[in-house]
Parts: C-alpha cells; structure tokens; sequence
C-alpha cells in the first residue's frame, strides 16, 4: 500500500501551525504539529506577508530536518472574517437522450454557479468556496444531493450558498508560497469542513451550532440535515481577552496570555478556591503586580460575554435558532478557558459542548493534535485526504552542489497548473465545501443559467449591545471590509 504525506499550515492570528500527516490507506497518523508565534496577521488574513513569509520559512526547515522529509505543497487555510454569504441558482436543460443525472453533471452545476456569479467587484472580491443547499427537478424540490443523482428529469437545478472573501489577501498567500517554493495544493474556507474533525453525524442532522472560539476571530457556522445553512463572525477572539488584561492589569502582552491560560476563567463565583488565590507578577526587579484570580476572572468574563451575546444574535438572525437540537459546540483556542462551555449554556440555554479533534487519527509525540486549538489543522488533513493524488511531501534526493544551484523553484504560473493537475478531479461532496479551481475552464457550460443577483449586504450584524460598546474599533475597519 503506497505511503504519502501531507502538510496542513494554519495561519491563526497568534499562531501558525504546522502540521504533517502519514497517510496509508485509511490509516491516518499524525507524525508533526508544531505551533509557532505569528505575526503579520491580523483576525485571520495576512496584512504583511513578509512578516508571514519569514515565520513560516523557519517552522518548515524546521520540520523538514525533523522528519527528514522535503516539503513540496501545503494546504492552507483562508481567512473566516471579511467573508460574506450570498445565495446562488443555476440551471440546466437536459434532453431524453441523457439518461440519469449523473455526479459530473452536478459538479458541472456546482462550478458554474460559482463561475457565473457576478461579483460586485472582480477586482477586489474572490469566492473562496460553495457549499450546495439544494436541487430541483421536475417532479421534486429541495432534494439533497445524495438523493438528485440517478434521477430522470429534462432540467436540474440547484440553490448554493456562496463566500465571497477579499482577493487581496488570497494574493497575499500566493505570494508567500511562491516566494518560499511550495506549491499550494488546496486553500480551504475552514468553516466548511471543520464538521468532518470535530462533530459527530448525528449533531450535523440534527441540527447544531460550531463556535470558532480563535484568537482574533470568533464564528458561528450552523447545520442542519448535514448542510451548512448560515455562517458569520465577528473580529474578537482570545486576543481581545489578553489585550483586555494587559491594559486592565498594566502587564505586557505576554504575560497577560500566559496568565490567561493558566489561570483564566469565566463565571468568578464557580471558580471555588481558585478564586481566592492572588497572582504575583514581578517583570523586572522593582516592579510587582498583585493581581487577584477573582478580578483576572471578571476581566475576562465581561469580555466573553460581549463576544457571546454578538453569536447568539447571529443564531437569532440565522433562522435556525429553534433547529438546533445538537445545541452548541464551541472548539478553538477559547474553548479551553475555565467555565467558557458552562458560561454559553447559561447564556444561551442550549446544551454545550467543547469540540474536540475526533478519533479519526494517531499521533506520534504531538499530544497537541488533540487539543481544540488543533481542530482547523485536524479538518484540513482529513479534508485533504479524501484527494488520492495529492501527496505534499517527498524524501529529498541527494544532490551534488551544482545540481542543487540548477534546481529552481516553480513560477506562480507553474505552480498553479501543478498544483489543479493534481487536485482538480477532487471536489468536496455532500454539502461540503467545493472550490471553483476545482472545476476548470474545459468543463462545458450548462445550456441555461439563472444567477439572481443579491443586493450589496449592510455589513455584519452584530447587535445593538456590541456595536454601541465598540463601535470606534468597528468604524476603524469599515475601510477593509469587503
């Protein structure tokens, strides 16, 4: 059975992590994670991408003298905010001579929908994926797509929910991969596939909301029937928190993130002796911070709050606050502060849970692999699995000096025709997530499209309660929004 590797990096707002799987098989074992401070990113995009570029050329020489490996291609994650959703429809006719709907003719579907989408503005705006809602044919409506294939119709039709995000910082990835010699085999929009690390089938039918709780971004992403139905996020996070201790208690930034995850913690009251200790912080000799656990803990639970209240709107707007019979499952490096599960239950009154990497997979000396922080890196190993011709790292072949100075990297250009040789075949099925470079220029254009155009949304909505407490901050970055 034919060995491969693949590499996942997650670009987080204070971290990057580096992950590299063994896939044999089924047979998934994580051999590699290792996180590493990042900077030049900023609630999940890249604003500088030299700051990134250098970051993460140290991690990977690092990981490849570690495993003795040559990494040749990543996949990598795309930001979650500054995204929008919009709703797409596209539309086939189809004559008796062909026969049963068949898979390529939906994926032919799925890709033209997004092709044809009229974007506001090309220039600036990119889709980063799409994920189908449902499909019609003359005898039925809203069928999924595990039922539309093998029925007989003259027209197929399809509703899909389409993420517009900003070009520019799509461009910033490129270019930082170009530039480090790796080609980019998959960018995924996370949100899409996180249900396959971190959910059980069964909350997915059911109905459940997956909280994101990062460190500059903290979303919500709601399923019902084993189909995203509504995602949106807002630009507060763990970060937010430490921040919120550092200016509250006078220390510097990393001290208030170490305290935060030692000692950090909602709901003062539930706390039991925690809360009666007091902390120490001497940063230099002359200088000494008493800070009381109690007061460590009202700091962080007035800021979780705000943070919650804003995702909870989003639930009430979505629609789908009363289908969630799964209740909550909060995940990300937030996740793992004292009482944070606890705290959304009693604000929210669903049952929650904290979502942790599933079972799918072993590891070897990377026990971080488990922890919640690691759930995007987990999805995108596990997404990028089910492509049986991609494969990101290879055993570096020995070379003499002057072959060494003979091997250039590959041209953006030559990277992108490598990288959709490989992958192109592999779209994501069954409500999950497909990419338009998946569905290249030679697929044949359906006969008739209908693309209804959504009015310019407003901008997030966030609630009353978070725009009135932090509305400089938000006006402050009104000039980025997409």
């Amino acid at each position: 059975m034919e060995e491969k590797h693949i590499a996942s990096i997650d670009l987080g707002s204070s971290k990057i992590a580096l992950t590299v799987a063994r896939i044999e098989g089924e047979n998934i074992q994580v051999v590699y994670y290792e996180e590493t401070p990042s900077e030049g990113i900023r609630n999940s995009y890249v604003f500088n991408p030299k700051m990134v570029e250098d970051t993460l050329r140290i991690a990977i020489e690092k990981a490849e003298s570690t495993l003795k490996i040559k990494i040749l291609q990543a996949v990598v994650n795309l930001p979650r905010y500054y995204v929008r959703q919009e709703t797409a429809t596209a539309k086939i006719e189809r004559n008796a001579e062909s026969g049963y709907i068949s898979q390529e003719e939906v994926d032919n579907l799925k890709g033209f929908a997004v092709d044809s989408y009229p974007l506001d503005d090309s220039e600036r705006q990119t889709i980063y994926g799409a994920v189908a809602q449902s499909f019609a044919t003359e005898e039925a409506i809203q069928e999924p797509e595990g039922n539309i294939v093998g029925m007989n119709s003259s027209f197929l039709e399809g509703n899909f929910k389409v993420f517009i995000g900003s070009r520019r910082y799509t461009e910033n990835i490129d270019m930082i991969f170009n530039n480090l010699g790796i080609a980019l085999a998959k960018k995924y929009f996370v949100p899409s596939i996180l249900p396959i690390a971190v959910l059980k089938p069964d909350q997915q039918e059911n109905g459940v909301a997956l909280i994101d709780f990062g460190a500059g971004v903290t979303s919500v992403t709601l399923f019902t029937d084993h189909i995203l139905r509504h995602y949106s996020a807002i630009p507060f996070g763990g970060k937010t928190i430490t921040n919120d201790i550092r200016n509250e208690c006078m220390i510097s930034e990393q001290v208030a993130e170490n305290i935060k995850k030692a000692y950090g913690g909602c709901m003062k009251d539930n706390l039991q002796t925690l809360a009666e200790k007091t902390l120490q912080i001497e940063e230099e000799e002359s200088v000494r911070t008493r800070i009381p656990v109690k007061y460590l803990s009202e700091v962080i639970t007035t800021r979780v709050k705000e943070i919650i209240d804003a995702i909870l709107y989003e639930i009430q707007m979505s629609g789908f606050a009363d289908q969630l019979r799964s209740g909550v499952v909060v995940t990300g490096g937030g996740a793992n502060l004292l009482n944070c599960a606890n705290y959304i239950k009693e604000l929210s009154g669903y049952n929650v849970s904290i979502g942790f990497p599933r079972n799918l997979f072993s590891y070897e000396g990377c026990a971080q692999i488990k922890d919640p922080a690691a759930t995007a890196s987990v999805a995108m190993i596990l997404a990028a699995k089910e492509d049986n011709m991609l494969s990101c790292t290879d055993k570096p072949p020995i070379l003499r000096k002057t072959e060494e100075a003979e091997k250039k990297p590959l041209s953006n250009g030559e990277q992108t025709e490598a990288t959709l040789a490989g992958t192109r075949e592999s779209s994501e099925r069954n409500g999950r997530l497909f990419e338009p470079e998946a569905f290249g220029p030679e697929v044949e254009k359906p006969k008739k499209v209908k693309v209804p155009k959504k009015p310019k949304p407003e901008g997030p909505k966030i609630g009353e309660i978070l725009w009135r407490k932090l509305g400089n901050l938000f006006e402050d970055m009104k000039d980025e929004e997409v």
